[in-house]
Formats: structure tokens, C-alpha cells, sequence
């Protein structure tokens, strides 16, 4: 028996497709279910019209995923993450990350779709494969940078953390040694003075 199958039924066929099965098994299975329709003159010529429905539609949808291909083509995304000194990040950029960037850039794309094998865990330019639609499919951009633009672990100058306070520290101790040195010799000298004052001078 003949029966046009109105979804798709694994096994059998897909949706619009003519295929032949057990009498029983169409009226017991497919025809109460909705799955099929006997394929007679009637429904043979509803089929041409909905398949030519159904062509019009999915040339306007690939039509659509071309040019949502092409413009994802010329885009490049951004992210920043922190990563050591060697470019390996703390964490890792995923497909879930990639989706939040798309869409910020006003691209609303299934995460499903964006075909990335594995997470991102180091630093540099990747190509991420997205799957616009059934044969259409684009490559975006993705560039991964450090945090700030510093690998962290990375000396941000020459001198080791708290060097310059310590510098500072000892030159307080060396001004404050002078001066007490400058107090002492002042004050033996006043002594001195006092001492050749209190000298009775000698008639000659």
C-alpha cells in the first residue's frame, strides 16, 4: 500500500516522500497517528502543491542563511580572560561564551550551532566553525587576549614589589643619622665655648 508520509518516520522516510508499506501497518500505525495519508489521485495532487510550498520556502530560508553566513564571515570577536605568563588561561573560552559574543554583536545564534571541538585554554586566534543552516555554514573569527593585556606572573618593572619603600625607609635613617651627628658635633663645640669662657685669663 502506498501512503504519502506527512512527517518524518525513522526508518521509513521523510516527510512528503511516497513509500510503500503493510496494509496493516498503515492503518493501524501511520494513518491514526497523522504520520501518513493514503496516497491516492486526491492526495498525490495536495502533495505537488505543498512540496512546491515547501521548495519556495526552504530556497528563501537558504537564501537567508547565505547572506547570515556571509556577514558572519567578516566578523571578528574579542575576549578577554586571565592567563599566566605562558598564555594558558585560568579557565577556558566555550561555545556558551562564543554564543554571549554573538550576541552582543546582535547575532542570535543556537549554541548548538557553533561547532567549537573543544574549549579555548590559551591565548591567541581561532577560526570557529558555525552551522547556519542545513549545507550552509560560516568560519568567525575569535581573538583571545590577557586580562588588561598582562600575563599575570609577569614583573611589571624591574624592581621586586615593596623595594622602592625599603630604599625610602633607609634613606629616612641615614637623614636621620646625619642630622643627629650634626646635633652632637654642634653641641660639643657650645661645650667647648663655654669651657674656654669659664678660662681666667692671665695678667702677662
Amino acid at each position: 500500500m502506498e501512503v504519502i508520509l506527512r512527517e518524518d518516520v525513522p526508518g521509513l522516510g521523510i516527510i512528503g516522500e511516497v513509500v510503500n508499506v503493510r496494509r496493516g501497518y498503515a492503518r493501524n500505525y501511520l494513518l491514526p497517528r497523522g504520520l501518513a495519508v493514503v496516497a491516492d489521485r486526491r492526495n498525490m495532487k495536495r502533495l505537488e502543491h505543498e512540496r512546491r510550498i515547501i521548495e519556495a520556502k526552504k530556497a528563501r530560508e537558504r537564501g537567508a542563511h547565505e547572506a547570515l553566513a556571509a556577514r558572519l564571515e567578516t566578523l571578528e570577536l574579542e575576549v578577554e580572560a586571565r592567563a599566566g605568563k605562558t598564555g594558558k588561561l585560568f579557565g577556558s573560552v566555550t561555545n556558551l561564551d562564543i554564543h554571549r559574543l554573538l550576541a552582543e554583536k546582535g547575532y542570535e545564534i543556537d549554541r548548538r550551532r557553533i561547532e567549537l571541538r573543544d574549549p579555548i585554554k590559551e591565548i591567541g586566534e581561532y577560526e570557529v566553525p558555525i552551522r547556519v543552516g542545513q549545507d550552509v555554514g560560516a568560519t568567525v573569527k575569535l581573538v583571545v587576549r590577557p586580562l588588561g593585556g598582562v600575563l599575570e606572573g609577569e614583573a611589571e618593572s624591574p624592581e621586586e614589589p615593596g623595594a622602592g619603600a625599603g630604599r625610602q625607609e633607609e634613606s629616612e635613617r641615614t637623614e636621620a643619622s646625619a642630622e643627629g651627628a650634626a646635633s652632637a658635633e654642634s653641641g660639643s663645640e657650645s661645650v667647648a665655648g663655654a669651657e674656654e669662657s669659664e678660662v681666667p685669663k692671665t695678667d702677662g
